[in-house]
């Protein structure tokens, strides 16, 4: 009776150090993704961050070359932390959206100048209110 007793002490406190050794391995992929994410959403003046088959995702990258944008865009489908990446982005849409769109997909997600945009329906409502082109202008993007 003792030692199975012991063994049951023994296990639960065995899996209580796992699960927050499990956590604590989680906390560092979010503080490595975020990171990841603050280096790619900056090293351009547009960064999109798209899935190669969205259409929603296909209908940005069109809006900024028809404007003579050139952004990066990092599909995340091709990426090799793409699903990490993805994850950290639809927790950062939901939150800190700056336009205040809501942020019903993960993707597409607008970078310009570093700062976080949005999705398409943030862009979208920049575009048609006239406050995306000086964004893209205060960025660099566009020249005229």
């Amino acid at each position: 009776m003792q030692l199975r007793r012991v063994t049951k002490m023994m296990s639960s406190s065995s899996t209580t150090k796992l699960g927050l050794g499990l956590e604590m391995h989680h906390e560092k992929k979010k503080k490595v993704n975020s990171r990841c994410i603050e280096k790619m959403a900056t090293a351009n003046a547009v960064v999109i961050f798209s899935r190669s088959s969205c259409c929603l995702c296909h209908a940005v990258k069109m809006l900024f070359s028809g404007m003579g944008v050139s952004p990066t865009v990092h599909e995340l489908d091709q990426h090799p932390k793409g699903k990490q990446l993805y994850r950290a982005l639809s927790l950062l849409t939901t939150t800190n959206c700056t336009t205040g769109g809501s942020a019903s997909a993960a993707v597409p997600v607008v970078f310009i100048g570093g700062n976080l945009v949005g999705g398409i329906d943030a862009v979208l409502a920049s575009h048609i209110n006239g406050t995306l082109v000086p964004l893209l202008r205060q960025a660099g993007a566009l020249w005229l």
